[in-house]
């Protein structure tokens, strides 16, 4: 690829990344050490990205995964196709879970206090693509197209 793809194909990336929507990640096992590869959907607020799910008592394979190692492939498939290497931070701290599940609820159209203590939550960095430096306005961190109700795990 030359200098002016490669910078054209980073720059569809980050428009994508800019609104949440489906998208795979592959982990690597935490016992078996093989690829895990999942469907599940993104959300991008204020520039960064996280990953969440409905509430659920039983933690998530792809969760448990992540504590033991936190790298981890995010697959664009729908917009664009990318193969991207991400690092998950998982967010424990009730006031921090609680800022990013409010928007989260809001777009899923769920009760914000059983997300708060029973779902995943992890924020995510994508190699290359450092989270943006400044709030985006405050329409982008709602629902868009690629969020509505099918985006819903």
């Amino acid at each position: 690829m030359t200098t002016t793809e490669t910078t054209a194909r980073d720059d569809a990336i980050r428009r994508v990344l800019r609104h949440g929507h489906t998208i795979d990640i592959t982990t690597t096992g935490r016992n078996s050490g093989e690829p895990r590869r999942v469907e599940i959907v993104f959300h991008s607020f204020g520039g960064h990205l996280f990953i969440s799910g409905m509430p659920s008592i039983k933690t998530r394979a792809w969760l448990h995964n992540l504590r033991a190692d936190p790298r981890f492939t995010f697959h664009l498939k729908q917009l664009l196709q990318a193969d991207l290497p991400a690092t998950a931070r998982e967010i424990t701290g009730d006031s921090e879970r609680r800022d990013v599940l409010a928007k989260v609820a809001k777009v899923w159209g769920r009760d914000l206090e059983p997300m708060v203590k029973f779902s995943p939550l992890i924020e995510v960095t994508i190699e290359g693509f450092a989270p943006a430096t400044t709030a985006a306005p405050a329409a982008s961190d709602g629902p868009t197209a690629d969020e509505g109700p099918a985006a819903s795990p």
